[in-house]
């Protein structure tokens, strides 16, 4: 039932509940509490204790508006037994001037804090009480709430839903016989109304067994989903392109490398998915130089062998130009004819390769975002590769499917590894294959974490390193003066560090750079003329300089885990040993103070990413494929996830056996995500 439709309801609660994603009865219900406060009972104020958030009741003894050391309204409590308390508030109306007259008896809660006077409670929630009034017979429920939406109302509002709905399960009976789990409806009267002896501590860290039903239900509810999901796509028709007899193996016979067993591993898979009626959906995830290219030109030969039309697609055109003079390089000598296709070409070239791509002359297409234009079109494509899917979005990627008909096949390829559990539940609608390994060869990198306040040593390192025949990164968060941030930039390092090294080459790279300017600045510094490049994090992905052994991350406290992997990961390709020195400055955060000890504790992809979300949560990592995803409310995945394997496990048996009762369970938890957008 929608909300409109309950009489009781007026219109500015209906819109401020749609504010918070509430538009259903079941919505309501499960807009559950983020934490509760005990109003079941009275402290005594010579009970008190520091840092507790209790209940407690007096008299008015004083109350004033002080204007030292700053404006507040401050009052003293006296409780029956003479003891004091100081409440104090720094924001305050004419209202509560009148609520804390001298005289007046007010219940208050707060946390107990040191104070000028011993302790106080600052802002506490305050009503009237007389002294012989009566105490909540539960914990209070505290919501998430919006501008003009009190909590009262909100309390109100899910009482009156607790009414009208029945509660009812919505799955059979089996799936929970196992669980020790209570029911759906006791749990959900247990978190709206939890009993004065519940646990406290347990129920606002979600250890209840409530709780725990909840976020299965929710699990459950996303595994459904996403098997939905994954079945329509399995509908659908594709061509099926058969193995390579000849071109794979003539790659493979001329490369200057033999390919690791994870990498032979995952080509099989991809390979298999080509030969299917059906689109393949595969994600290829392997960590920063594992070597997923060549395993994506591999797939590519296979599509271009049966007569098919290739699309790369590359989020930035410094990794687009680098894939397509990889590909050239690999596949000029087979005769195959590739395109380059991005923004930034001149209107000639661009029309030139538009035409090729549509007569089919063009098998494999190299390009960025320029790719799914409407301008552009293919003949006959079979094959769609996007590197580093998570740039992009789901519109975007979708788009560039739509250029093949029948669908063409898809490989989504990241260098950012993803964690098991979020391979579990949001990609749960994906084949995902992972090259675990790396080429032999590869040294790995030393990470340093140094002050800036060591920037000379730093300056020497640099020296040293480039003058010995090696080449540098210095990487810069900003390209303009931030006075918030006071980060330095790019262009000041650069001409700082043109200063101190005369006898050095150093370049410039950046976002903002006219493209030509970028290519140049970077086919220089691959071809070694230039021994010390400034760059932006423009550099973060695609750029392979095999004789580039040293880094220097400029304010490595400002950025995230991934990002940092992913510039560590621009060094050590060649066989010279390499350091990434994180500079930072002093005054770290507990924040960046963690994510710089992960960094430097871990060079496996997998074990960052599994602390990048842990630090960050599900949302932040996930970027652009949340749009097609609801978020998980209630579950976390890693507290939960031996709820995410119990769901995982009955999720096939429940779509095969009982799809009426699944549609119900979706339609009660995702409500918005019951017809998942295509990612």
């Amino acid at each position: 039932m929608q909300l409109s439709e309950i009489k009781s309801f007026s219109k500015p609660l209906i819109a401020n509940l749609a504010k918070l994603a509430v538009h259903h009865v079941q919505d309501l219900l499960l807009h559950l509490p983020l934490r509760y406060i005990d109003e079941t009972r009275i402290v005594p104020i010579r009970d008190l204790r520091l840092g507790e958030s209790v209940q407690v009741q007096g008299e008015i003894m004083y109350a004033e508006v002080t204007y030292k050391p700053r404006k507040a309204l401050v009052a003293q409590l006296a409780d029956e037994a003479g003891q004091q308390l100081t409440l104090r508030f720094l924001h305050f109306y004419p209202s509560q001037i009148n609520a804390l007259k001298v005289g007046n008896q007010l219940r208050a809660y707060g946390e107990v804090r040191h104070g000028y006077f011993g302790y106080e409670m600052v802002h506490p929630q305050c009503k009237a009480a007389g002294k012989d009034a009566a105490v909540s017979e539960q914990l209070t429920p505290v919501y998430s709430t919006t501008a003009g939406l009190t909590q009262p109302s909100v309390r109100k509002a899910i009482k009156t839903a607790m009414q009208m709905d029945a509660l009812t399960e919505t799955l059979p009976p089996f799936v929970y016989e196992t669980q020790r789990f209570p029911s759906f409806s006791d749990s959900i009267q247990s978190l709206h109304y939890p009993q004065p002896d519940a646990d406290l501590t347990a129920l606002e860290n979600r250890l209840t067994p409530e709780w725990r039903r909840l976020a299965y239900d929710e699990l459950l509810a996303q595994q459904l989903s996403m098997r939905k999901h994954y079945a329509k796509r399995r509908s659908i028709s594709a061509s099926e392109i058969a193995p390579s007899q000849t071109l794979v193996k003539q790659l493979l016979q001329d490369l200057p490398f033999v390919l690791t067993q994870a990498q032979q591993k995952v080509s099989a898979e991809i390979s298999q998915d080509l030969t299917q009626a059906h689109p393949m959906q595969r994600l290829l995830q392997g960590d920063v130089g594992s070597g997923k290219t060549i395993v994506a030109c591999l797939a590519a030969l296979q599509a271009i062998e049966q007569g098919w039309q290739v699309a790369l697609m590359a989020p930035t055109e410094i990794l687009a130009e680098q894939h397509y003079k990889k590909f050239e390089m690999w596949l000029a000598p087979m005769n195959i004819h590739i395109a380059w296709l991005t923004g930034s070409q001149n209107k000639k070239t661009r029309e030139a390769a538009q035409q090729d791509i549509a007569s089919g002359k063009v098998q494999l297409a190299v390009g960025t975002h320029a790719l799914f234009q409407d301008a552009v079109s293919f003949k006959k494509l079979g094959l769609a590769i996007i590197d580093e899917q998570h740039r992009f979005g789901v519109q975007q990627r979708l788009a560039l499917r739509q250029k093949g008909a029948p669908e063409p096949h898809q490989l989504m390829m990241t260098a950012t590894p993803i964690p098991r559990t979020l391979s579990m539940s949001y990609y749960a609608d994906l084949d995902v294959s992972v090259i675990d390994e790396l080429p032999p060869g590869r040294s790995p990198v030393v990470t340093k974490l140094v002050s800036d306040q060591r920037r000379e040593e730093i300056l020497q390192r640099v020296r040293e390193a480039c003058q010995s025949g090696s080449q540098a990164y210095w990487v810069c968060p900003l390209i303009e003066e931030s006075e918030v941030l006071q980060l330095q930039t790019a262009t000041e390092i650069f001409e700082n560090l043109q200063q101190n090294f005369s006898d050095l080459s150093v370049g410039l790279v950046h976002g903002r750079m006219k493209s030509a300017e970028k290519q140049a600045v970077m086919q220089a510094f691959v071809a070694g003329g230039i021994q010390l490049l400034v760059a932006t994090t423009v550099i973060e992905v695609g750029v392979d300089v095999p004789n580039a052994s040293l880094m220097v991350i400029e304010h490595a406290e400002r950025m995230g885990l991934s990002q940092l992997h992913q510039l560590r990961g621009r060094v050590g390709r060649g066989t010279a040993k390499s350091t990434c020195i994180l500079m930072y400055q002093n005054k770290l955060t507990e924040m960046a103070r963690a994510r710089l000890k992960v960094i430097y504790e871990n060079t496996d992809g997998f074990a960052i990413s599994q602390a990048d979300l842990n630090l960050r949560g599900p949302g932040e990592f996930l970027g652009t494929r949340q749009s097609g995803v609801p978020m998980l409310k209630i579950a976390d995945l890693t507290r939960d996830e031996d709820l995410l394997q119990r769901a995982k496990s009955v999720a096939d048996g429940l779509l095969k056996d009982y799809p009426e009762a699944v549609d119900q369970h979706l339609q009660r938890w995702m409500r918005q995500g019951v017809d998942l957008v295509k990612v």
